[in-house]
């Protein structure tokens, strides 16, 4: 799933920021830059989002960003940037983990497969991406 949120960017004295991610409870990260900030609240959003899917619960809808700042008390000093987050994205670079499935296909059609040296794992991933549109 894609998503985009508004992120609160707290300067703080030591340098960097504390990010927040109000739409999303507990979604709170920093950095000692600007880029690393940004770097890290992407993760954890998609993070936050990735475990909000895996229970079934549906994420809250974001703010509306034009009346963002009105809605939710932005400190002094504090900017708001919007932050996407691809979810399926994400699990791809992350969960790569191969997972072992039993797949029961016709002899013939194995044995064709095996003459053609056709990787049948590699098929079916590419099948179930295709029929997934990912």
């Amino acid at each position: 799933m894609y998503y985009v949120y508004p992120a609160i960017f707290t300067p703080i004295p030591q340098g960097g920021y504390i990010v927040t991610v109000p739409d999303v409870p507990g979604c709170v990260t920093g950095g000692k830059k600007l880029d690393d900030s940004m770097k890290m609240v992407k993760d954890a959003l998609c993070g936050c989002l990735c475990v909000l899917e895996d229970e079934n619960i549906q994420p809250a809808a974001a703010s509306d960003p034009s009346k963002f700042t009105s809605q939710v008390q932005v400190q002094e000093g504090s900017f708001v940037a919007l932050i996407d987050a691809d979810t399926i994205k994400y699990r791809s670079e992350y969960e790569n983990k191969a997972v072992r499935r039993n797949v029961s296909l016709p002899a013939w059609l194995n044995a064709k497969a095996e003459q053609s040296q056709i990787n049948v794992s590699q098929v079916l991933q590419e099948a179930l991406r295709k029929r997934l549109k990912i």
